[in-house]
This record gives structure tokens, C-alpha cells and sequence, in this order.
């Protein structure tokens, strides 16, 4: 990447982190499809911004598909690259966007993977035990489940976000946006038990620090973390299913609309800034019910 590329590409990250308040993760992906495009066209010899054109754009993405590439990570790269060249345009420093006339390709349409309830009670009859981690895991997932938190929120929980009172936890979503998200008995009983019996012990000479999910030296409990320890629980349940960051969230907001709750309570919930984000979940629910009518119906 030339030098002066990788000064615009430098300038629109600052813009995405200071002024839009992108989170970290959503940051880096930007920041690899820039490079990754600028790496394409070194090898095109193009050396200046202005001189990309349509048709660059267009032999660009013909090699995405060619290399396989899933649609949605093709979609996401497009929109990253339009997002950053409408910038360039905004500070004048680009006349013309390349990806202006691009389509964004038909996602596949992929239902969201759930457990069922009965599953569910797979996984928390592994945790139960006396022990520091299988108290904290309980803990741990009776929280992801109750609330249908990312796991990255629920790795940056602090203990004096939590408000037993209520039964509330305060969660730092994505772009730092905040919201409040209740929790039930189930919750509440765990979390405590977590909290006055494990906690400390799992902490031990470890720096103190406010985090309320620590790992079994007693520090921050990451979100790669929690994926290896819902990954253990997985297997120590015997259950089939390959578990994913997000099932557990997909869980709750299944569970929630089976159960009878509204879109826009679930919206909410969930932290979507769009009802087009949950509206997924409706599809789910419907496969469901069409899934026990095919099953359970006489003239099915």
C-alpha cells in the first residue's frame, strides 16, 4: 500500500472510532477490507484513488467470487469499501465513488441455529456442582440465557452494573451505546451464589479488578473464553450440536417470541437498532410451529 493510501485508510479508521464510536471488532474488519483492496490494486498498478474506476471495482469482485468467498463476507467488504470511499467524497478528496453502482449480493438465507428447552436443561445440569468453576459457569450461563447478551457484553460486565434490586444488569453494546436488560430468578440466584461463594477463591492473589466473570487464575474472563467454556459444556452434555457466540442469544430471542413476546419488546432485548435485525427470529418461530403442525396434525 502506497504511502498516501495508507493515510486515507488511516484517517477514515480514526473518523469510524472517534466520531461514529464503532466498537473494536467492527473497526478491524474495515481496516482488512481496505487493505485488502488497496493490495489489489497495487497489483493493478493503479497508484492514485482517482484512477479507480467501475470496472476495477468490478474485476475486484469477479476474484472474491472466483476465490469462494461467502456472500455475506463479499457483501460486508463492499459495504466497507463504499463506506469509505463516500468519506473520501465528503472531505473532497475523491470526486467520483467507485462502488456507488455496485449491488450488494443476495445474502443466503440462513435461519439462526437455536437450542431447544430441553437442551437447555442439558447444559445447566453439567454445571451444577459445588465447586468455584462449575458455580461460575452456571452463573455464566444462566446470565447468557436470561438475557440474550453478546458474549463480548457479557465479558465487560462490572460488578457494580449489576442491580440485584431490580434484577437488572447495565450492558455496553455495540458503537457504546447502553441499555438495561432484566434478568430472572434463575439469573439473579446464580449470579449471587457466584459472586459470595467462587468469586473470591477463583481470584486468589490475582490483581483486583471489577469485572464479574473472572477465568480460574482469577483474571477477566475474555469472550474467547466463554466460547471455550460453553464449547466444554457442549461436549460434556453429549450434545450433537456445534455451539456458535451467538446461540445462546439466538436461544433467548427464540424462546422469547415461541413464548409469546412481542417484536419490539425483543428489539429492545436484544440491542438491535433496526426491527429488521429481529425480524429473523420470526422465521424461526414459524419454521417451528410448522415443523410441530407437520409432526402432530392428523392430515398433515
Amino acid at each position: 500500500m502506497s504511502e498516501l493510501f495508507h493515510n486515507y485508510s488511516r484517517d477514515f479508521i480514526e473518523y469510524l472510532q472517534f466520531e461514529k464510536n464503532y466498537s473494536k471488532s467492527t473497526i478491524e474488519c474495515y481496516k482488512y477490507d481496505i487493505e485488502e483492496f488497496f493490495k489489489f490494486t497495487t497489483e493493478q498498478s493503479i497508484t492514485e484513488l482517482a484512477e479507480i474506476e467501475y470496472f476495477d471495482v468490478r474485476l475486484y469482485l469477479t476474484g472474491l467470487h472466483e476465490q469462494n468467498i461467502a456472500r455475506a463476507t463479499i457483501a460486508r467488504k463492499i459495504s466497507s469499501l463504499r463506506s469509505f470511499f463516500r468519506y473520501l467524497n465528503r472531505e473532497k478528496l475523491l470526486s467520483e465513488n467507485p462502488f456507488s453502482l455496485v449491488q450488494q449480493p443476495k445474502a443466503d438465507k440462513k435461519l439462526p441455529s437455536f437450542f431447544y428447552e430441553e437442551e437447555m436443561e442439558e447444559l445447566f445440569a453439567v454445571c451444577e456442582g459445588n465447586k468455584p468453576l462449575q458455580i461460575r459457569n452456571k452463573a455464566l450461563l444462566e446470565i447468557l440465557y436470561a438475557t440474550g447478551i453478546r458474549v463480548s457484553e457479557c465479558a465487560a460486565i462490572q460488578l457494580k452494573e449489576i442491580d440485584f434490586d431490580m434484577s437488572v444488569v447495565l450492558v455496553h453494546g455495540k458503537g457504546n451505546k447502553e441499555r438495561y436488560v432484566p434478568f430472572g430468578s434463575f439469573a439473579h440466584q446464580a449470579i449471587e451464589r457466584y459472586i459470595k461463594e467462587a468469586r473470591d477463591p477463583l481470584m486468589k492473589a490475582a490483581d483486583h479488578h471489577p469485572f464479574l466473570f473472572v477465568n480460574h487464575r482469577g483474571a477477566p474472563l475474555t469472550a474467547r473464553g466463554i466460547r471455550h467454556i460453553l464449547t466444554n459444556l457442549i461436549s460434556q452434555a453429549s450434545l450433537t450440536t456445534h455451539i456458535h457466540p451467538h446461540m445462546l442469544r439466538h436461544t433467548f430471542a427464540t424462546h422469547l417470541l415461541n413464548n409469546g413476546a412481542d417484536l419490539r419488546t425483543v428489539q429492545e432485548l436484544l440491542g438491535h437498532a433496526h426491527l429488521s435485525s429481529t425480524q429473523i427470529y420470526t422465521h424461526v418461530t414459524k419454521e417451528h410451529l410448522r415443523k410441530s403442525y407437520l409432526l402432530h396434525h392428523p392430515r398433515a
